[in-house]
């Protein structure tokens, strides 16, 4: 059984495997794409339930548009729909939703319907879910290296003042809180550029499930695993 009173603090979740799900039932890979959406949803909303307070999910990374360009629009179809939907549920199931990465290159429409419900549910207590959409750790860690450059360019940062807490604070997001515990399903076993600088002591959780087979049955085994490993952070 899970110890609420032992929680990860931030969940990871690299969502993989829905091409490999179509493909094995003779489906287009979109169709992988749409089922993975409301796995992650019902996923959302368990981790919600038990008490988690920050999981964030790999929805769509830097290096995805190299995939094929009918893959990639489905992707963004899938997306949007997620958002029309989320303006909805999520709202009612008070969720807190934000997205991380590289916003700039989404379209206009997608782009204003992902800052109607990142306002919408701001104030949200409880859940706080990061949607990682072109996102890549490197650019991330380039992204607040550029910042850092920045600020001491115009003598608003000394080089003796930059920290693994303060350069942590010029990522994405200031508040995002290094990360706990990945899961990955699917079977493969790498991060795959997610969360670089967050996951430095984060443990690890895999499975040959492909996401949208993932059940919270499946959340709940990697979380049970987690409580009985000794976290030292470089300790004895």
């Amino acid at each position: 059984m899970i110890d609420p009173e032992r929680l990860p603090e931030h969940v990871g979740i690299i969502m993989d495997g829905n091409g490999r799900w179509a493909q094995k039932r003779g489906l287009p890979r979109y169709a992988g794409h749409v089922a993975g959406a409301q796995v992650f949803k019902t996923i959302a909303y368990y981790a919600r339930d038990i008490g988690l307070k920050n999981l964030t999910v790999y929805a769509f990374s830097t290096e995805n548009w190299s995939r094929p360009q009918e893959e990639v629009s489905r992707i963004m179809k899938v997306l949007e729909e997620f958002i029309d939907d989320a303006l909805n549920t999520f709202e009612k199931e008070r969720v807190r939703i934000r997205f991380i990465g590289d916003l700039s290159v989404f379209s206009g429409t997608l782009s204003e319907k992902m800052n109607r419900i990142v306002d919408v549910t701001k104030d949200f207590p409880g859940l706080t879910l990061n949607v990682a959409m072109n996102y890549g750790g490197q650019h991330e860690i380039v992204h607040a290296a550029r910042k850092a450059a920045e600020l001491a360019s115009k003598g608003l940062l000394k080089p003796e003042d930059i920290t693994p807490e303060s350069f942590g604070k010029m990522l994405y997001f200031d508040d995002c809180d290094a990360v706990d515990l990945v899961i990955r399903p699917s079977g493969e076993k790498r991060l795959s550029n997610f969360l670089l600088w967050q996951s430095a002591y984060a443990e690890f959780w895999y499975s040959d499930i492909l996401w949208p087979d993932f059940k919270p049955k499946d959340l709940d085994q990697a979380i049970i695993d987690y409580q009985k490993r000794n976290r030292r952070f470089g300790g004895v």
